[in-house]
């Protein structure tokens, strides 16, 4: 009773005319940011970071939270209508949202996408109210042994993602595995993989840079050859009594990789340093590998889309978490925020719910807020967004183009990165050609800088021996799970070897 009082009064605040306001602008503003290729939340946050001093702290804080969530939901608008993600947390909607939208179901990929984030933001705020101090300690049991056995599970899933050519899937794993080595070592500080000595992969590949390229050039380029200039608009619909048929076929068909991204997006976003990009490219793996349809992924299925919409909204609010009670930034808009909160005077960590009550509920209270004006703003553009689709492709074509080296540029702000994304995008088409599937690497160059330096420091500790991944309670059984997954479709391939030998005897 007493943490709905306290959340009754979080409400209340948030309500507050000064914070209404607050929330409906940084929501608004959060979905156009999103939806622009290079930004995101992170650069929102930090450009917009100024304008807080005007407004007192907690205002401040609920403005800027708001961003993050509108930023969130904007990441999978121009993922589904132009194929550019619009952020790395909207990677894994390109994969679905973008076949569904040259079909000519912009409109069901955007309200499924809609939806979908709604509900893995409404679980995840409630996850949150009730069970932080506990969950903010499970985390913290996570070590490097942890982190690197649930990546490793990621791992698993990604078998799943390049169909039923597995060794194409393993060398395209294995191509992100090397990108994401690029630059300094962490832990020796010695440069690798620096190709030809061009100083520009000293910083390594920023994984953005991959995105916009592959999925943004790429894709031009794929869609220029396969249709040899007779496409001329992409077909796309729109009216309110669609948009219901819209919304119930996406609850429908999208109800399960929500009901996975909403649970498995909040667990890895409360993991430090992991975060939204991890936790969606995960619960798009783990949706396709527990479908009864896992073919029909990257083909334009609103699960598809769901799965990882719901996670990222979900590991948004999980990485505040960490944030609020330990002062551990989950994310790295999170530390942009953590940061905001320091020079505000308040000091994140166990104390901070029982020193600033006002504040901590009032945050929480503006997540419920922000949650449902999320929904009702991107809703309502949605027949702007579906506008975009019906101009002619000659027009179309170069405005992506211009667009991806836009995104590419202001994620780094240098042009070593243009040229790279550019390469990119090429490599891409010709992979695409030759039938390689493109996402198992777009998805190991995210996690490859995460899973190399916590198994070094895991072997480090346990002075070279591999058991530590099996004896300790909670990497042990994840360590195993995932070795299963690894195993199953090679045994799968083993069988339909079999079978077909035994074909011809019959």
């Amino acid at each position: 009773m007493e943490i709905l009082a306290l959340l009754t009064s979080g409400l209340l605040e948030a309500l507050e005319p000064l914070n209404l306001l607050l929330i409906v602008i940084g929501v608004t503003l959060g979905l156009f940011i999103g939806a622009m290729p290079g930004l995101g939340s992170v650069n929102g946050v930090a450009i917009l970071l100024p304008i807080t001093f005007l407004v007192p702290p907690a205002s401040a804080i609920i403005f800027l939270a708001a961003i993050y969530y509108g930023a969130m939901y904007g990441g999978a608008i121009s993922s589904i209508t132009l194929g550019i993600p619009g952020a790395s947390t909207a990677v894994a909607t390109t994969f679905d949202g973008r076949p569904l939208a040259m079909k000519g179901r912009a409109s069901l990929a955007l309200v499924t996408a809609a939806i979908a984030s709604f509900v893995g933001g409404t679980v995840s705020i409630i996850l949150f109210t009730a069970f932080a101090p506990m969950l903010a300690s499970v985390a913290l049991s996570f070590g490097n042994p942890e982190i690197f056995a649930l990546m490793l599970l990621a791992f698993a899933t990604f078998v799943g993602l390049g169909g039923d050519d597995i060794p194409k899937t393993i060398l395209s794993i294995c191509l992100g595995l090397v990108f994401a080595a690029v630059g300094f070592d962490e832990i020796s500080g010695e440069p690798r993989l620096v190709f030809f000595g061009i100083p520009g992969f000293l910083h390594g590949i920023n994984f953005l840079v991959l995105a916009i390229g592959v999925y943004g050039i790429g894709e031009m380029l794929w869609t220029i050859d396969t249709t040899r200039g007779k496409i001329t608009t992409t077909e796309a619909k729109m009216s309110v009594k669609g948009v219901f048929a819209d919304a119930k076929e996406g609850i429908t068909q999208g109800w399960r990789g929500t009901s996975i991204g909403s649970f498995l997006g909040f667990f890895v976003g409360i993991l430090p340093a992991a975060g939204a990009t991890p936790g969606s490219l995960m619960s798009y793996g783990v949706a396709k590998l527990t479908s009864r349809d896992p073919g029909s992924y990257g083909k334009g299925n609103p699960d598809g889309v769901a799965a990882p919409e719901a996670a990222n909204n979900s590991a948004s609010t999980g990485s505040m978490l960490p944030m609020l009670t330990l002062g551990i930034p989950g994310s790295p808009t999170t530390a942009i925020l953590l940061g905001g909160m320091v020079i505000w005077g308040l000091t994140p960590g166990p104390r901070l719910f029982t020193d600033e009550p006002a504040f901590v509920w009032g945050l929480i209270g503006s997540f419920y807020v922000s949650n449902f004006f999320a929904l009702v703003i991107n809703l309502s553009f949605i027949p702007l967004f579906i506008w975009m689709l019906r101009m002619p492709f000659t027009i179309l074509a170069p405005m992506i183009f211009v667009l991806s080296i836009v995104g590419g540029y202001a994620a780094t702000n240098d042009m070593h990165d243009v040229w790279l994304m550019i390469a990119f995008g090429l490599g891409a088409f010709f992979l695409r050609k030759f039938d390689y599937p493109l996402a198992p690497a777009v998805l190991a160059i995210v996690l490859g800088p995460i899973a190399e330096p916590t198994l070094r420091q895991s072997l480090l500790l346990s002075s070279g021996d591999p058991s530590i991944f099996f004896t300790r309670p909670i990497a042990g059984p994840i360590t195993v799970i995932a070795i299963i997954l690894i195993l199953l479709p090679l045994f799968g391939m083993i069988r339909d070897r079999v079978r077909r030998r035994e074909k011809p005897a019959t």
